[in-house]
């Protein structure tokens, strides 16, 4: 019988929603060192600041921290050195032409594991303005206090 994983995620970048407007994703896998590996199944990590280039035809993922597991010895140095993407070979030539073409940025949204291989959803993102971000706050507020209103409704208070 299979052991069940508790939480397959182990990072998710938020923030990427917030300050990204995303749009088509892909899920690569990531070549890690042993130790990186224990880190991830102890579930630290950051995606937070992390982005992707295309380097000679390969995806590298740049900025995402993954502290040092305090039980290795060995292979346990940088934390945010850039780590490879796997991908296949026409999934890496439509990114790096859309990154390109459009002046898209790849950032990472999730990091998991999926049959007990390290997996990163990677999106293609524009950037969003700080007006942007206004707007989409001021629309989760107003939905917020909807909610709310028609909660109180229900269950009888007066507003």
């Amino acid at each position: 019988m299979k052991k069940p994983e508790a939480d397959p995620v182990v990072a998710r970048n938020r923030k990427a929603a917030h300050d990204y407007h995303l749009g088509e994703s892909w899920e690569a896998g990531i070549v890690l060192q042993g130790a990186e590996v224990k880190a991830l199944r102890a579930g630290r990590a950051s995606l937070v600041g992390g982005f992707a280039a295309v380097e000679d035809r390969e995806i590298w993922l740049h900025g995402v921290h993954i502290p040092q597991y305090s039980q290795a010895r060995w292979f346990n140095d940088g934390s945010r050195r850039k780590r490879k993407l796997l991908l296949h070979r026409a999934q890496i030539d439509k990114i790096e032409r859309k990154v390109n073409e459009s002046g898209l940025t790849i950032v990472p949204v999730t990091l998991y594991f999926k049959d007990g291989r390290a997996k990163v959803e990677i999106a293609l993102a524009r950037g969003k303005k700080t007006w942007d971000k206004r707007h989409a706050l001021a629309e989760r507020e107003a939905s917020r206090e909807a909610e709310r209103a028609v909660s109180r409704r229900l269950k009888g208070r007066p507003d």
